[in-house]
């Protein structure tokens, strides 16, 4: 018994097959959108990493598993023509985006009040979650794109939207708990 091969060569020709069948060119809109939120969910595994120390911040790691797994619901979503076959995938529910906002609410309560806008930085981390939300707002901006003619991935925009806004909260967070300040932005410079 041979194992399955890993290459296809269908890419070769700048062709790749959707969730549901369909042929397309790579540079499809579905395409640059779930290949997006892949680059976000292998970003999130870097920060799983930068996480393991100290031991205040690894708390956080459960929250972004479960954070990359609904990632990969989105990925197959946005990689679906198909309404049909879409329907039978798993699917983002309001308890996701619920998910994200109990978080949001639970760590902005530790937080000092922002007054500024802040720089990336501090603890590297927290540095990887500001790149992480960056590249989760081009993926609401890929995502967006497929919306304007499939109204069915609607909440997928939503979770990107507040996820993106998690992530923000997040980095700072993970500066507070090891005592990084937030870099203010400074206009004179």
């Amino acid at each position: 018994m041979s194992k399955a091969k890993i290459y296809t060569r269908f890419g070769d020709q700048g062709k790749t097959r959707l969730v549901d069948g369909s042929c397309v060119d790579k540079f499809n809109p579905r395409v640059e959108a779930y290949g997006t939120v892949d680059e976000l969910n292998s970003s999130l595994g870097v920060v799983i990493t930068a996480l393991q120390m100290p031991e205040q911040i690894s708390s956080l790691i459960p929250s972004l598993q479960k954070i990359q797994n609904h990632l990969f619901r989105i990925g197959s979503l946005l990689a679906c023509n198909e309404d049909k076959v879409s329907k039978t995938l798993p699917q983002i529910e309001n308890s996701h985006v619920l998910f994200l906002e109990n978080l949001i609410d639970e760590m902005s309560e530790t937080l000092p009040e922002l007054k500024n806008f802040i720089l990336p930085g501090g603890h590297l981390a927290a540095t990887e979650l500001h790149v992480a939300r960056t590249i989760c707002r081009r993926s609401e901006r890929r995502t967006a794109e497929i919306l304007a003619s499939d109204t069915a991935i609607g909440l997928v925009l939503i979770y990107l939207n507040r996820l993106s806004d998690f992530l923000f909260v997040a980095a700072r967070w993970v500066n507070h708990q090891t005592k990084h300040p937030d870099m203010n932005w400074d206009k004179t410079l």
